[in-house]
This record gives C-alpha cells, sequence and structure tokens, in this order.
C-alpha cells in the first residue's frame, strides 16, 4: 500500500489543501462529542447494566468517522490521482568486432601476471562485458589459424571459450597475415555499419600462406578497421624453457614487429598500441572501446492511468455505510 501512495502523482495536486475540511470536521465533532454525551458520576452501575447497549452507543458516537473518511477520498478523488508507468525503446547499433589472439609458444612470457596469453584473455573478457549491444567473435592464430567463436551476441559463449583458448592448441609459429584473414573473412559478410579487428600479438610474422599486407588489403576493401596491440617489455622477458630438470625460466630477446603493426593499423584507418603490462593492456581495451562507441537511442514512452474512481468508489461505499447504519442500527437508542 506505501508503494502505491508513493507511486501516485496528482493531476490537480493544489485541490489536496481541501483535506483541511475533514480534519477540520473532525476536531468539530471531538468537541460536540463532549456535549452531546457528557458524563455521568453514579455510586454504581448495577441498576443500568441490563440495559446497557454499548456497542451501538459507542457506533453512534463515532459514526462521523465514516463520513470524514469518505470526505478524505472524495477530495483526494477530485485531486485526480495518476500512476505513470514509463518505458524505454532502445535502437541499439552495435559493432561487429573479432578479436584475433596469438597463441604461439611466446605467449607464455612472465613479463605479464600470470603470462602473456592469461593476461590477453582477461582483458578480452573485461572489454567484452563492457559491450553488450555487440557481436563479438574470436580468431586465434600461431602456425596457422582458425575461428575460435563466430560473431555472436551471446557473450556467454564469447567469454567461456575465450577461457579454453591455450597454448598448443595450434602448431608453433607466428603467422599474422593468416591470423588477420581469418578474421577479416568472419566480418566481410557483416552489415554493421563499423566492423572491426583487434589483433594482440607478442611476435614477428614468420609463417603461414597469407602475407600481412595482403590481408590488410582485403580488411581496407571490406570497410574493416584493424587495432593492432604488441605485448611484451623491451629488452628482455622471462620465457619457460624444459629442462632435464623441469621447467627453468631463461630471459629470452622480445621481438615484436611494430612497423609491421603499425602499418595494418595504419592502412585500415585504425591505431597500434603497445603493451609492456597487465595495466597498458588494460588501458589500450579502455581506449579501444573510447574509439569504438555503439550508438544507442532511447526514446521514453510514459503512460498515464487514473486511479481517482478507486478512490471515489471506497469513499461512496463509506458514505452508504455511514448513512445505513445512522437510520437503521444506531437510529436510536433505548
Amino acid at each position: 500500500m506505501l508503494a502505491y501512495w508513493n507511486s501516485l502523482k496528482f493531476a490537480n495536486p493544489w485541490l489536496l489543501s481541501l483535506l483541511l475540511i475533514p480534519l477540520s470536521f473532525i476536531l468539530w465533532q471531538l468537541l460536540r462529542s463532549r456535549q452531546l454525551y457528557p458524563s455521568l458520576r453514579m455510586p454504581a452501575l448495577e441498576g443500568v447494566r441490563a440495559h446497557a447497549r454499548p456497542i451501538r452507543g459507542w457506533i453512534r458516537r463515532y459514526l462521523f468517522v465514516l463520513r470524514v473518511l469518505a470526505m478524505t477520498l472524495f477530495i483526494i478523488a477530485l485531486a485526480r490521482p495518476q500512476t505513470s508507468l514509463h518505458e524505454e525503446e532502445v535502437d541499439a547499433e552495435g559493432i561487429d568486432i573479432v578479436i584475433a589472439i596469438d597463441v604461439s609458444g611466446s605467449m607464455l612470457a612472465r613479463d605479464f601476471q600470470p603470462n602473456r596469453l592469461e593476461a590477453a584473455k582477461q582483458k578480452a573478457i573485461e572489454f567484452i562485458q563492457r559491450r553488450p549491444n555487440d557481436r563479438i567473435g574470436l580468431v586465434v592464430f600461431a602456425r596457422e589459424s582458425f575461428t575460435q567463436c563466430p560473431l555472436t551476441i551471446d557473450h556467454r559463449v564469447v567469454q567461456q571459450l575465450l577461457m579454453e583458448i591455450e597454448k598448443g592448441i595450434l602448431e608453433d609459429g607466428t603467422a599474422i597475415g593468416m591470423g588477420l584473414a581469418t578474421a577479416v573473412i568472419r566480418l566481410k559478410e557483416s552489415e554493421a555499419k563499423s566492423k572491426v579487428v583487434i589483433l594482440l600479438t607478442d611476435g614477428v610474422n614468420n609463417s603461414g600462406t597469407v602475407d600481412p599486407l595482403t590481408a590488410v588489403e582485403a580488411a581496407r576493401e571490406y570497410g574493416i578497421r584493424v587495432y593492432t596491440i604488441g605485448v611484451g617489455r623491451q629488452g628482455m622477458a622471462p620465457y619457460p624453457m624444459q629442462t632435464p630438470f623441469g621447467i627453468r625460466y631463461q630471459n629470452v630477446p622480445v621481438e615484436i614487429d611494430e612497423e609491421l603493426l603499425k602499418k595494418i593499423a595504419t592502412e585500415t584507418g585504425g591505431k597500434y598500441f603497445r603493451a609492456t603490462n597487465n595495466e597498458a593492456l588494460e588501458q589500450i581495451y579502455n581506449e579501444i572501446d573510447e574509439l569504438e562507441k555503439s550508438r544507442i537511442q532511447v526514446m521514453r514512452f510514459t503512460r498515464t492511468s487514473e486511479e481517482f474512481h478507486w478512490f471515489l468508489i471506497i469513499g461512496t461505499i463509506l458514505l452508504l455505510l455511514e448513512v445505513g447504519l445512522r437510520y437503521t442500527l444506531v437510529r436510536s437508542i433505548p
């Protein structure tokens, strides 16, 4: 009931000032009752108790309460109480995005925590969670490439398949051209006004049957922007090596073909980023998120429902009840 009352708005709120009338009527009735029903001091009640009708007397004395309630409800009805239902129609124009991730052996380097691959997966998941209106797909590449997840709006599936990515699912190597080409194939039939590839790698193109610049031409032909991310700190990075004594970490040079990645981004209208740690990678995804905003148009509708009839009906019932009791049950007191 309280929630319902809080939801009410009044078309004529100034009429609520008339509620002073029933309040004044209550005060007048209380003063009048002292005159109509004065107290009588008696030494004992044995003589009158058998003829007393206390319930009828009590009802008659406080029958005015029904009239006051009826008056109150009529005044509220005059103020035209209303409830409003707000509806929103969202017209969302999402972006089709394919995230292409390098899964070569070097992605296990520990210059990121816990390593480059796991950091790339985690930051990609956080990025996906901020893009509820976009279709997103996944491509993985090493010596070759394949589609881990086609474009979909079901982001739970995308995130699950992203978590399942691990080193070893493809033969080792770095085929940047094939990774980009596969992502372009996934987007070429897209009807989205904005089509984006986020290509993340930590190496140099050293395998594959598709030249990276050929893939760039295809991306440009289909109007696809490519954001490239080079992953790895400057200088040396600890890399896990298998030895007779188990896994040992050895510092190896970080080699990223930044010139190629910059050219891919520039030729397609994208941007190149260098990530040297987890925080930098997070900032890169945040910047891409800002650069590629989905267009969302929200139209609001308000439906108003008149509620005065309920107050009018209940007030009429109370008034009829008051009149009925006054001229039947409590018409006279013996």
